[in-house]
């Protein structure tokens, strides 16, 4: 009974429960580093941060993860420079959801050992001395120091049980969870060119990064959560360091606002549409879906349906599409001149943000054939879209 004792026995005398509450705890002040200073702060520069949290991030992330702020940061980037295609260091699509979910962390620490790599995405990451000398160089270090600190504070075996749950738990949720099943499975709120999904509307457990596609659309953004449904809690600890003076937001996701119909297209309604190409893109779909509906009751029950389902897929973009799914959608396309004409007016308007090499005044021109040709289609749907496009302030 004393040698039980002397395993289980640590400053602090809880019962399994006060071990576990207390094992979330801890794992869930990772989830906010990493969500808020690797993530945010240095990788995509959403927020700047005071010294005060920031060293304080970085002390917690060395003590329980071991992982070097510039690897982290570039690994990252690149995902989103290659995202779902073949270089994408960690893509579900490219390597399996169990190879991504289970072995997520294989992954990083091979992309964290390609030093071109790392210098070519990593700019920008602290490089003082402690970085240099104490986080990047001893990294086990950190992890023995976490150890010693657990087993002291909760004893031999609960502390030890802490410490391992420490070191998984973000191999797993972030490495696994977030880039596995979050270019996978879920819901999607914006067509971006990839496969990123939001998991859950509940960011909670991690951090908010659940909302991946909400993040993928708009990377720069200090806030995940878009939606009234949707809880971003990393955003409510940054908008309390913010409060404090600890933390000033540089950029979140625009909330599109709506004036009167324009009677001319001119640059500021550019300007507009650009910044909000997702949710004009969304609200595209649900124009689609009036005129699928539409459709629907003028044609034979067999034509009527090569329609089921489609309008998914004009919410996808193309490369995402199976042989199936891309089969499905020109039996439909071939099904409804509509929706065939929809469907090109959807890739005329998506030209709009890619037209790097023309001028301003050029691109206002196209804009404005676009909506002339939408409002004299004779489809009311796309008319009643050009006019609300119109209103965008």
């Amino acid at each position: 009974m004393e040698h039980m004792n002397i395993l289980f026995s640590g400053l602090l005398d809880l019962p399994w429960w006060g071990y576990v509450i207390a094992a979330l705890i801890l794992t869930h002040i990772t989830i906010a580093c990493v969500t808020i200073f690797l993530h945010r702060c240095q990788t995509h520069r959403a927020l700047d941060l005071h010294a005060i949290p920031s060293h304080f991030f970085r002390l917690w992330l060395w003590l329980t993860t071991g992982m070097v702020t510039k690897e982290w940061v570039a690994v990252h980037r690149k995902h989103h420079a290659k995202c779902d295609m073949p270089d994408d260091p960690h893509s579900p699509q490219i390597h399996g959801l169990p190879s991504i979910l289970f072995g997520g962390v294989i992954h990083y620490v091979r992309s964290s050992t390609d030093k071109a790599m790392i210098e070519r995405f990593g700019h920008g990451t602290p490089d003082d001395w402690l970085e240099s000398n104490i986080y990047s160089k001893h990294v086990i270090l950190g992890l023995t120091l976490m150890g010693a600190i657990d087993i002291l504070v909760f004893g031999v075996v609960p502390g030890a049980l802490i410490l391992i749950t420490q070191i998984a738990w973000i191999p797993f949720w972030a490495a696994g969870v977030i880039n596995g099943v979050g270019h996978f499975w879920g819901y999607r709120s914006w067509a971006v060119g990839d496969w990123s999904t939001n998991i859950g509307p509940l960011g909670l457990l991690i951090g908010g990064e659940e909302l991946h596609n909400n993040h993928h659309a708009y990377p720069t953004s200090a806030r995940l959560s878009y939606k009234w449904y949707e809880f971003d809690i990393g955003w409510l600890y940054i908008r309390i360091l913010e409060t404090l003076g600890l933390a000033k937001v540089k950029y979140i996701a625009p909330v599109p606002s709506f004036g009167k119909v324009r009677a001319e297209v001119d640059e500021r309604l550019l300007n507009s549409v650009i910044v909000n190409r997702y949710d004009v893109l969304a609200r595209f779909s649900d124009s689609l879906e009036s005129a699928i509906s539409q459709e629907n009751s003028r044609l034979s029950a067999e034509a009527a349906a090569a329609l089921g389902g489609v309008a998914s897929l004009f919410n996808r973009d193309e490369k995402t599409l199976s042989d199936e799914e891309r089969a499905r959608l020109e039996k439909a396309l071939a099904t409804s001149k509509v929706l065939a004409a929809m469907y090109a007016m959807r890739r005329d308007l998506m030209s709009l943000w890619g037209r790097s090499l023309e001028s301003r005044d050029q691109v206002v021109a196209h804009l404005r054939d676009w909506c002339k040709r939408a409002e004299s289609s004779g489809i009311s749907p796309l008319a009643e879209f050009s006019n609300r496009l119109r209103s965008y302030a």
